[in-house]
């Protein structure tokens, strides 16, 4: 089985002047999760090469097991520096796509037409699609078959308003994960601030935030496994 990772390539925090990038555990804890199950993960951006990580998400305080095992994990921090450019993989051979967030796909993966056909290609060959915490983001442009919003009349779920406020970045970033699935006519639920809490819908998974995220992980391997 051969899952495609998805990471952001955009390091800049809005006009922030700060950095931002992919969240370490978002990252790390699904990715562990599937490669410990058998699972081959190739890894992608849209630049390729080494993806910003945020440095938020490696301060102490947001550690988790799986952040430090990556920590730890030479072979995985080489992988990552080399990952394929999104122009250069197909979905044609992969079972799979999996979206890792942070507030980096908010700028460049919302908007990759790149992107948006990979995620549509997927779709449409009925291979499920998965995506965490800001990365939902990265749906803002795909259709489906009909021409309209994939997520339209869809189950979803993605980083809150709520939680954006508490990291206090609601009028830095781009647009707003929760506002823009309403938008575009997704059935949208969440839980608590950061609790875990993940949806499917047929092909489409995502997760609310990053503790949401081995259980997206969990959510797509039962799905590749039926």
């Amino acid at each position: 089985m051969k899952i495609l990772f998805v990471l952001t390539s955009h390091s800049e925090l809005g006009n922030t002047g700060e950095k931002t990038g992919f969240w370490i555990e978002e990252f790390a804890s699904p990715y562990y999760y599937l490669v410990d199950k058998g699972v081959d993960v190739v890894l992608a951006s849209p630049n390729g090469g080494q993806p910003p990580i945020d440095p938020t998400s490696d301060k102490p305080e947001n550690q988790t097991e799986s952040t430090k095992r990556f920590k730890a994990d030479e072979e995985l921090q080489e992988k990552l520096s080399k990952t394929h450019k999104l122009s250069e993989v197909s979905a044609d051979n992969y079972d799979a796509v999996f979206y890792p967030g942070g507030h980096g796909p908010l700028w460049d993966l919302a908007e990759s037409e790149v992107s948006a056909q990979l995620i549509e290609d997927f779709y449409t060959t009925g291979k499920p699609v998965s995506f965490v915490c800001h990365a939902p983001a990265a749906l803002k442009n795909v259709k489906n078959a009909d021409g309209e919003a994939l997520v339209k009349g869809k189950k979803v779920t993605g980083f809150t308003n709520s939680e954006e406020e508490l990291v206090k970045l609601t009028d830095v970033v781009p647009f707003l994960v929760e506002d823009m699935l309403k938008e575009k006519g997704a059935i949208y639920s969440k839980a608590g601030d950061f609790e875990e809490y993940a949806l499917e819908d047929g092909l489409l998974i995502t997760g609310q935030n990053p503790a949401s995220s081995e259980k997206v992980a969990e959510m797509l391997l039962a799905k590749l496994q039926k």
